[in-house]
């Protein structure tokens, strides 16, 4: 399982090009956010097919706001974010990021 990091318009907008991929805006100081982000690390790892990649808000504040106001969602850290066709088609946060979740709004 590759979850790549990124901290740049550029490499969010190439993402932009899949048919689907899953966003995950992480707080490196969070405890909340820790945990969302095994949730997240523990579904990517039973679906390595799905494209994924996430930014650590500290270090790519720019990118995260670029994200919430190109997209007018609110910003939140933990985020998760799924993008269908280059538009976001759900997102969620904080506690209710869970495996569970994450498998059902990805299989709708």
């Amino acid at each position: 399982m590759t979850i790549n990091k990124i901290d740049s318009e550029e490499q969010f907008n190439e993402l932009l090009n899949e048919e689907t991929f899953l966003l995950f805006k992480h707080s490196l100081t969070c405890p909340v956010s820790a945990e969302a982000y095994e949730q997240y690390e523990k579904y990517m790892t039973a679906n390595e097919e799905l494209k994924t990649a996430y930014l650590a808000v500290q270090e790519a504040r720019p990118l995260s706001n670029y994200v919430a106001e190109t997209f007018d969602i609110k910003h939140q850290s933990p985020q998760v974010i799924l993008f269908k066709n280059g538009k976001p088609a759900w997102n969620e946060s904080h506690w209710r990021i869970t495996y569970d979740s994450l498998t059902k709004a990805i299989s709708e």
